[in-house]
């Protein structure tokens, strides 16, 4: 057994709180569906979310459409996972994680399978908006439940882990494309990224649990919430009978709104930092992942270093989370974080120099790049789940993300108007470093507030 594991036998029936259970539980079977099922539904939102980037280039010519003209395309999906995270997530408070979950799957599968169907621009556009609200409305409510279910000391490696799995959804893209899309075409990655989500659907209905808190809002509330934990830990036997079960308000004045927690004295200053950073490296994360197959391709590097490279920018994230979450754990997440930025800022930098150059260079510019920028973004994620106490998690998890996308938005765009413009993808690759450079130090700031 860990260290700082309690047995469930060493501790009175009625001593726990239903937040002291779920700590003093070691990790089993229930925990690793919990990830499963949740690391699956993030694993197709990257992949359905970084198809259009390597599909876009084969569009633009199936269409006759300029490159410079494909911004609003790519960044269609972004708009729609803002208006996923701050206006469908909250919906969970009424309907619970797990129905909206489920739902929001179903919605962007059959939204993904139209998508291959898209005539001209127009459509694709509507649909990939529409698509990206079910995508992004899911991904709160993941993380929410990933986070209620894990013990305090693993909170922030369950929610690298699961973004792991988004970040893979990213890889899979890539190498599906390379596969696909040329003797299938486009649209059959779509179709792939519809029916996938729709065969999930039969596990997530069956075997992922609802939230406690929710579950405790609802009638027969106690009841469901014990049955629900009887099967996190089978052994806990009469102790889970005991358990203190109190409303998730706790309180007993429910509150409307806990939005406005995030603005509170205490709390204005870090959510407002916060939402820099992540807009901040949102802004990067797209502008690369988007980008970078068609600039990549311009300086005549054959598909499959275009593919490579654009691959290694997120199994870079996906190698350095090993890393980046033992740090934020051990050291400091504001200091490790920032200091990841700064890193990105000059990978990011190097990137534009080396982008014209070999291709050895150039893949491993790009790991390095993708180490940071993207393991960053998996961080960031972390850092507010660890930044913000149970009752606002939550919420300052979904509208940070949210919020963020605004970045998100922003950078596949102004990459796209420079590029029209003549700018060279070396002074762009500078600029998306100043961005990195300012996610660093915003991090840092916030980590002084809260030394």
């Amino acid at each position: 057994m860990s260290p700082g594991i309690t047995r469930p036998s060493a501790l009175g029936a009625a001593d726990l709180s239903l937040g002291e259970f779920i700590d003093s539980r070691p990790v089993g079977r229930f925990h690793y569906v919990v990830l499963a099922l949740s690391g699956s539904v993030m694993f197709l939102d990257g992949f359905d979310t970084q198809a259009i980037s390597f599909a876009a280039p084969v569009i633009a010519r199936e269409w006759g459409i300029p490159v410079a003209s494909l911004g609003p395309i790519l960044s269609a999906a972004i708009v729609g996972l803002m208006v996923g995270y701050l206006v469908l997530s909250p919906l969970a408070n009424r309907v619970g994680h797990r129905r909206l979950v489920v739902c929001c799957t179903a919605l962007f599968g059959v939204l993904s399978l139209l998508t291959a169907a898209a005539s001209e621009p127009a459509h694709l556009i509507g649909l990939r908006c529409l698509t990206g609200a079910g995508l992004g409305a899911v991904i709160p409510s993941l993380v929410s439940l990933t986070s209620e279910y894990a013990p305090k000391r693993r909170r922030s490696s369950f929610v690298m882990f699961i973004y792991c799995w988004l970040a893979l959804g990213f890889v899979a893209a890539g190498l599906v494309s390379g596969l696909v899309i040329p003797v299938l075409g486009w649209r059959m990655m779509f179709v792939i990224g519809g029916v996938v989500p729709l065969l999930l659907l039969v596990f997530l209905v069956k075997s992922l649990p609802e939230s406690p808190r929710f579950l405790l809002s609802r009638p027969r509330g106690i009841e469901r919430t014990r049955s629900l934990l009887h099967l996190l830990d089978p052994m806990s036997g009469s102790q889970v009978q005991g358990l203190i079960l109190t409303p998730p308000e706790e309180g007993p004045k429910k509150r409307p709104s806990r939005v406005a927690d995030l603005f509170s004295r205490g709390w204005l200053g870090s959510t407002v930092l916060l939402w820099v950073a992540f807009a901040a490296n949102l802004a990067a994360f797209y502008a690369i992942q988007s980008w970078l197959p068609t600039i990549v391709g311009s300086f005549g590097q054959p598909q499959a270093i275009v593919i490579a490279a654009t691959v290694l920018t997120t199994i870079g994230g996906i190698v350095a989370a090993t890393v980046i979450g033992p740090c934020m754990d051990r050291i400091s997440p504001f200091r490790t974080l920032g200091f990841v930025y700064l890193m990105g800022a000059l990978f990011v930098a190097v990137l534009g120099l080396v982008i014209a150059g070999g291709p050895t260079l150039l893949l491993i510019v790009a790991f390095l790049s993708g180490a940071c920028v993207t393991g960053g973004q998996m961080s960031v994620t972390a850092l507010a789940s660890l930044l913000y106490p149970p009752a606002m998690r939550s919420t300052g998890v979904g509208w940070a993300l949210g919020v963020g996308r605004l970045g998100g938005i922003a950078g596949p765009l102004l990459v796209g108007t420079a590029l029209g413009q003549g700018v060279a993808a070396r002074e762009v690759f500078f600029a998306i470093a100043l961005v990195l450079v300012l996610a660093g130090t915003t991090v840092f700031r916030i980590g002084r507030i809260h030394r």
